[in-house]
């Protein structure tokens, strides 16, 4: 099963029976994912999430659209496939190993014409983006303890009720530790407490998968 999950098995899998489920060719990309990066593959988001990036995206009527760590390119796909035709969403990472097999299946998706990839660390692609506000989504699914650099890039770049969507804010729970004993956990604690006192945005975290932030520009 991809991705990291916080609920009961038997309400995970209630969870998992009454959501719509992807299509093959999301499947399949899930399985080369397990196939190919095998110890890696807890980094890929879970089959729900795919369904729900795409419901987001399409409710925010995403045209343009900004991704932070790409991994095998589920969360791109699907918020691609949310897109109209002319829609535009640039992936910032690192990896040039795992994002190939992320344009072999945009491609097989007929999505790859709407997706950028830029490879480099995001701190330095992301001041690159226009300064004003223009973006109607963005994802932070990248190195936990710079999650507080990229909200400070991206809030600014929201257009009102645009929609930044941050995963494993939960972190399999440690963020609850009174005292937590590795960075990213310390991180990830702090940056949820932070982000709520930012009054730009209205913030709600769902106990979905390792815990799925959504924040909405005012």
């Amino acid at each position: 099963m991809a991705g990291l999950r916080l609920l009961d098995s038997d309400i995970d899998s209630y969870v998992s029976a009454h959501t719509t489920r992807p299509d093959p060719l999301v499947e399949d990309l899930i399985a080369r994912t397990h196939q190919l990066f095998e110890s890696e593959a807890r980094m890929l988001i879970t089959a729900e999430q795919s369904t729900l990036l795409t419901m987001l995206a399409r409710l925010a009527g995403t045209r343009r659209a900004v991704e932070i760590g790409t991994f095998t390119g589920l969360s791109a796909l699907s918020f691609a496939r949310a897109m109209p035709a002319d829609g535009h969403l640039i992936c910032l990472d690192v990896s040039a190993e795992f994002t190939a097999l992320a344009q072999e299946f945009w491609a097989k998706a007929g999505v790859a014409d709407r997706i950028e990839l830029r490879l480099g660390p995001a701190s330095q692609t992301l001041p690159q983006l226009p300064p004003e506000p223009h973006l109607d989504l963005a994802f932070i699914d990248a190195d936990k303890t710079s999650y507080p650099t990229y909200w400070a890039e991206l809030v600014p770049r929201m257009r009102p009720g645009g929609l930044i969507i941050v995963d494993n804010t939960l972190w399999s729970g440690r963020v609850l530790a009174p005292e937590p004993d590795d960075a990213d956990s310390v991180a990830l604690a702090r940056f949820n407490d932070d982000i709520l006192r930012d009054d730009r945005m209205d913030i709600v975290l769902l106990p979905f998968a390792d815990g799925l932030t959504l924040a909405c520009r005012r």
